[in-house]
């Protein structure tokens, strides 16, 4: 019986905490975000590891664990090359690991390595010029976080980056009024009305890729976007856009985004409708409203804009 076998093993969720890492600077303001670059005194991530390659077959099929390089040594390979790295972002940091893996294991065809920002926020304290950032104490945070995933094979001349996706994910926005959904179709299985002014309240996860990886893993970080500017865009996008529809608000945000970073090459967003249920309404007819937690199931959006070329 002739076969055909596609084989992957690693290592998840490989938590990953490093004190002082190299300051991320040099990145372009934009004007619709205060952020242009972070210490790194803490650099925290969750990654997992996928590793590629025939040479892995005789695992399986003989109980040959010759090739096999065990899960427990990527682990440790991931924290040893966290200490080894030298620069300043969660993908460079991805693509720097990827190839110590395909340089140290020859048996290893390709990775792929995939990277979750674990949030903590500098603590606000008292300074001699009024609150500012702490640079020792961070408070552990459930906000959006910064993720990335990166493929990385070996050419004739080394290594190099075949596929990325970087992103933003768990962002929550609440809008109290200036959203629309209106004129939808209308039929016997129509019970939602139709709202000209509503509070919306969205799940949304962002991602995005460049057309060049040179301009993501550029050192200078001049060309690097950072997910706090596409996060501080989107919410400016929000706040001032008057949608007629989620997607009416994520194509905008998409349009903002490939102009303001001409470097990307396309966008893509996945959406939920999470606006509360109201629950009580002021009998005087002011826009004082109680709210409660919405019951699934949820509308779900989905986006993908591409450049033209």
């Amino acid at each position: 019986m002739t076969m055909r076998t596609e084989i992957r093993y690693g290592k998840s969720n490989v938590s990953l905490y490093r004190f002082y890492a190299s300051p991320l600077a040099g990145v372009r303001p934009i004007p619709e975000s205060s952020f242009t670059g972070r210490a790194n005194t803490l650099f925290a991530y969750d990654v997992d590891v996928e590793v590629y390659g025939d040479s892995f077959l005789a695992s399986y099929t003989e109980g040959d664990n010759s090739q096999v390089v065990a899960t427990d040594s990527m682990k440790n390979f991931v924290h040893q090359m966290a200490i080894a790295y030298t620069g300043a972002t969660l993908e460079g940091f991805l693509e720097f690991l990827g190839t110590q893996f395909l340089v140290t294991y020859p048996q290893m065809g390709w990775v792929r390595v995939r990277g979750r920002e674990l949030p903590y926020r500098a603590s606000m304290v008292p300074t001699d010029h009024g609150f500012g950032p702490s640079n020792v104490l961070f408070s552990h945070g459930r906000d959006e976080v910064g993720t990335a995933s990166l493929d990385v094979k070996r050419d004739g001349s080394g290594t190099h980056v075949t596929h990325h996706e970087c992103g933003i994910a768990g962002l929550q926005l609440i809008k109290v009024t200036g959203s629309a959904f209106a004129r939808f179709v209308r039929d016997g299985f129509t019970t939602l009305e139709e709202r000209v002014d509503r509070p919306l309240y969205i799940f949304l996860d962002i991602g995005w890729n460049y057309s060049d990886t040179r301009a993501l893993l550029d050192p200078t970080h001049a060309t690097y976007v950072p997910a706090e500017q596409v996060r501080d865009l989107c919410a400016v996008t929000f706040h001032e856009f008057v949608s007629m529809s989620i997607q009416h608000l994520v194509w905008e945000m998409g349009q903002r985004i490939l102009a303001r970073f001409p470097q990307l090459a396309t966008v893509s967003f996945e959406a939920q409708n999470r606006l509360w249920d109201v629950v009580v309404r002021a009998e005087d007819g002011s826009r004082v409203v109680s709210y409660c937690d919405p019951r699934p199931p949820y509308g779900s959006i989905s986006l993908v804009v591409h450049r033209n070329a």
